[in-house]
């Protein structure tokens, strides 16, 4: 079921945005680096790899700058058009094809780069093997502005690892192991809501069987 509404809810969806795809894929190439995609190698189902897709809003060499792969806040390396199609989360669009395809789904566990996933606990590692990563998923509600917690960039990769990666494996599995329609619709519907409306706790109350937040992310 959820394979049919992932191949279902993408094509409508790409069908329905493509005035929007269209519009962001010219002002990528007339701005910034003009660089309209970006491609990166991202760990999913099973543990095998794949090139996950976004609108590019970044400088071309940036996991080789700063912070790596983590974005900071007021990272240097966003380009300015980067930084609204990041807020609006309308460069993580193009990943519409990835569910198309079946790399991904509408609702999992964030797609990881390698190194992050090297990170995950064995057990988590296993676990979130078990389903495909997803567009949105409870991980993606709770860290949605997860650029505030890494204000330095000295000390953001420390503390993405000691704290952040902790509470986003504990979320997941609880997603993995409460997965039903009924969560999966619940996702796509918060998330929708964040978009629109990102000071809002909905999340806390939508979730509330959800592992708690460590005193450290508060």
């Amino acid at each position: 079921m959820q394979r049919f509404l992932d191949t279902f809810l993408s094509l409508v969806a790409l069908v329905i945005l493509s005035p929007i795809f269209i519009a962001v894929m010219g002002a990528l190439r007339i701005t910034g680096e003009r660089e309209v995609f970006y491609i990166q190698r991202r760990v999913g189902m099973g543990g095998g790899e794949f090139g996950l897709l976004k609108f590019a809003t970044m400088l071309k060499d940036s996991p080789n700058m700063g912070a790596g792969e983590i974005t900071v806040r007021d990272d240097p390396r966003v380009l300015p058009l980067g930084k609204w199609l990041r807020k609006t989360k309308i460069n993580e669009l193009p990943q519409l094809w990835n569910i198309f395809i079946g790399d991904m789904s509408v609702v999992g566990p964030r797609p990881m780069v390698p190194d992050t996933y090297a990170n995950y606990p064995k057990r988590g590692q296993e676990i979130l093997n078990t389903v495909r990563p997803g567009l949105t998923g409870i991980g993606s509600i709770f860290f949605r502005n997860e650029e505030m917690f890494l204000a330095d960039p000295d000390h953001a990769m420390r503390f993405y690892k000691e704290h952040i990666i902790p509470y986003k494996c504990d979320l997941e599995i609880w997603f993995v192991e409460n997965r039903s329609l009924w969560l999966y619709i619940s996702i796509i519907v918060v998330t929708a809501w964040v978009v629109f409306f990102p000071q809002s706790k909905i999340s806390e109350y939508a979730f509330k069987g959800a592992p708690p937040k460590p005193v450290t992310l508060q």
